[in-house]
Formats: structure tokens, sequence, C-alpha cells
């Protein structure tokens, strides 16, 4: 019985990669793998007939993207580096410091900042329909405008940037690099409406359109208080929770719970930002 229900988690995992691969249906995941065995081979017979795709995701090519990578990986190496990063922003057209490549991070599952690997890199673009620079350069304009709008990608792809931007072997991010990030997402988030301010009345998490939250100008006021305040970096809890409390704090701080489980630099801060509002220096 126990070989029986590690089986069947087994199959399960592998439908859950393959239809989050392809955008198939369960039932087509179960023909594929039950011809195919292996979840890889599946996924390129998959995009490979013609007629399996029936939701409307273009079959991208995995040669065509194997062609692509090897322009741009490293040469004499498994994987695109910083300079070959630098070619395919020039190759998209698009600023390497643009915020829309940290939704490609994501979607890609890029490792670290300026890298890709080649199971990412066809995972990735397969899952986004992209097989040539042109069909890249639309799906960035689509992936853009989902970051700033939805609130529940946001979060993914801010989650993602953590890992993604923290230097190899560290536990936390670098105060600088996480400005520099934050400067990137939480704009683009308020601007779009994945960053609406929310109420919790009643239990329920909705956006408040009749209550002002979150400004743009309290983002620098972190940032200056992160530089006054100095430390080592920043907690992978600090960079989560700061998500929630962006999006959930009124305009005047008043609402904050000090007794509820912030980490203590957001704590510290809204005692910062409140005695900054009563002081006039606001």
């Amino acid at each position: 019985m126990a070989q029986s229900k590690s089986s069947k988690a087994k199959s399960d995992e592998a439908i859950t990669q393959f239809c989050g691969v392809t955008g198939a249906s369960a039932k087509d995941a179960r023909r594929f793998l039950e011809k195919y065995k292996r979840v890889e081979l599946a996924i390129d017979a998959y995009f490979e007939d013609p007629n399996s795709v029936g939701t409307g995701m273009s079959a991208a090519s995995t040669s065509k993207l194997n062609q692509l990578f090897d322009k741009y990986k490293e040469p004499g190496g498994e994987d695109i580096t910083v300079d070959g990063t630098i070619k395919l922003c020039e190759d998209l057209n698009v600023n390497p410091e643009d915020v829309v490549l940290l939704s490609v991070a994501y979607e890609l599952k890029s490792p670290r900042v300026g890298e890709w690997n080649k199971k990412g890199w066809l995972d990735g673009w397969r899952r986004l329909g992209c097989d040539t620079i042109e069909s890249m350069q639309t799906s960035l304009v689509t992936l853009r405008d989902k970051l700033g709008s939805d609130p529940k990608y946001f979060q993914q792809v801010y989650n993602h940037t953590f890992d993604f931007a923290r230097s190899e072997g560290q536990r936390s991010l670098a105060t600088e690099t996480a400005q520099a990030f934050w400067d990137l997402l939480i704009p683009h988030g308020l601007n779009g409406g994945a960053l609406a301010h929310v109420s919790s009345k009643d239990g329920d998490d909705d956006v408040d359109m009749s209550e002002e939250g979150w400004k743009e100008e309290y983002t620098h006021w972190w940032f200056e208080f992160l530089n006054e305040r100095g430390g080592k970096g920043v907690s992978k809890d600090t960079w989560a929770m700061f998500l929630e409390f962006v999006r959930s704090i009124d305009v005047k701080f008043e609402r904050y719970d000090m007794e509820a489980a912030w980490p203590s630099t957001i704590d510290d801060f809204v005692q910062w930002a409140k005695a900054r509002i009563s002081s006039g220096a606001a």
C-alpha cells in the first residue's frame, strides 16, 4: 500500500509539472506521460505534436530555443551569463534594468542576476509560447502589464526576486541591493494596481478605494530609515513581510498592530515614520 501511495504521489507530481510547463489539461498530461514515461520526453513530444496544443498557446520549437540559448551562452560553458544577458537584452530591445526582466527571471527560474540555465530557458519560454526574439518581445509586453496589475503574480515575482538577487552563499540581501529592486518593483505595483491598498475588515482582505494607503514617497522614507539604521542587510522575512506591509498600512500608520508578528525592522520603521509625520517633517 505504501508503494502504491508513493507511485501515485510521483504520478501526480509528474502531471503537475507537465501541466505547468505546457498549459495542457490533466487528461492530456496522463496520455503523454503514459506513452513517454519521462516528463521531459513527454513535454517535448507534446510541443512537437501540432495536434496536441488546444489551449491557445503556440507550440514553441525546442530546436529554435536551443539555437537561441547556444547563441547567448558563455563560450565553452553551459549557461548564459552576464555577457550573454547583455546581448540578449540588446536583441530584445530592453534595458537590462527594466522591471519586466524580473518577470522573465521568475518565468525562466533564473538562479541569480544575469544567469540562465538551459532547463529554465526551455521550460520557461515554451510555457510562454515563445521561440523567437520577436515572440519574446511580444511576451515582455504582456508580462510587464501582468506584473503591474496582478497582485498574486506580483507576489510570485517579488518572492523569487529575493533569492535571485542575493549573492551566492548569503542568507540576507545587501541593503543597497534590496533598495535597488524595491525601487523597480514597488512603483510598478503601485502604478498598475498590484499593490492597491487593502483593508482587513471582518477578516476579509478587500481592495479599499476609500482609504489612502502607501505612497511612493514612503518607499524613499523606508530607504532613508534603513540607511540611518545600518545593519548587515535585509532578511528574507523582512523582504517577504514588507510586501504585505505596503499593501495593508494606512497612510498615517495609525492602525499598525505592534503586537502582530511583524519583523522588528518594520516595527521600528513605523515608529520612525509616525514621529516624522508628527513633527511635520513629512
